[in-house]
């Protein structure tokens, strides 16, 4: 079992079907984002990946933090989009120069382990470092005419940042299970997650002056299998 760092995009109002939505038009269609849980089960999916694709290894649960934070909070955070050349964008994904796609909002996981009197945090990342902004996934995705609606959910896939303290999943701080992450003084041991784990999930963005937007927590425990 794993977790994934994501960020999820909530659509306002959708596009005709057979439009696609362009990509200097794409901001207008998104209300809003939370904090998204993909929980894995990476067994599955190595299994089921090829040919099949990614299916019982992540339809099982998804968890989303309380608030629904709208994009007019977000734009003071607004910032730069990562420099884009490896791979370059096919034309219909291109940005203007400078563009201000991405937002700063800084994100953090906590895990804890039923040995643990508290959590700990193995992970801080940032929506910033992603290659691909969301406006670009949303022009991506409609780009074949694909109906959205409003209320549809889209996941940003994995936040994970250049450095290893930064990574947004158990498979790539453990780096696929060959190395041990150290919790409780390095008391407890985990590669991937075990039944009573509790994965929490932060995400705000603060400004100069020390205030700050926030999701709220979007926290879930792993609890054991039914038996029939």
């Amino acid at each position: 079992m794993d977790f994934e760092l994501e960020l999820g995009t909530l659509i306002s109002h959708g596009n005709d079907l057979g439009t696609p939505i362009k990509v200097e038009n794409a901001r207008d269609h998104i209300f809003g984002y939370v904090l998204l849980n993909d929980w894995s089960a990476r067994d599955l999916q190595v299994w089921e990946y090829v040919p099949l694709g990614p299916f019982l290894g992540k339809n099982f649960a998804s968890t989303i933090s309380p608030w629904v934070v709208p994009m007019a909070a977000l734009e003071p955070f607004r910032t730069a989009t990562s420099a884009q050349d490896a791979p370059e964008p096919l034309p219909y994904l291109r940005q203007a120069p400078g563009c201000r796609q991405a937002f700063d909002i800084q994100l953090e996981v906590d895990l804890q382990t039923p040995e643990m009197a508290r959590p700990e945090t193995i992970s801080r990342s940032n929506l910033k470092y992603m290659y691909w902004s969301l406006a670009q996934q949303l022009t991506h995705h409609t780009v074949n005419g694909c109906w959205v609606a409003p209320g549809d959910l889209f996941g940003t896939g994995t936040i994970s940042g250049p450095e290893p303290s930064m990574l947004g999943s158990m498979l790539e701080l453990s780096w696929s299970g060959k190395r041990e992450i150290s919790l409780k003084g390095g008391e407890v041991k985990r590669t991937f997650l075990q039944h009573g784990d509790a994965v929490t999930i932060r995400g705000f963005c603060e400004s100069p002056d020390g205030s700050r937007v926030g999701f709220g927590e979007c926290r879930g425990v792993i609890l054991p299998v039914l038996e029939e």
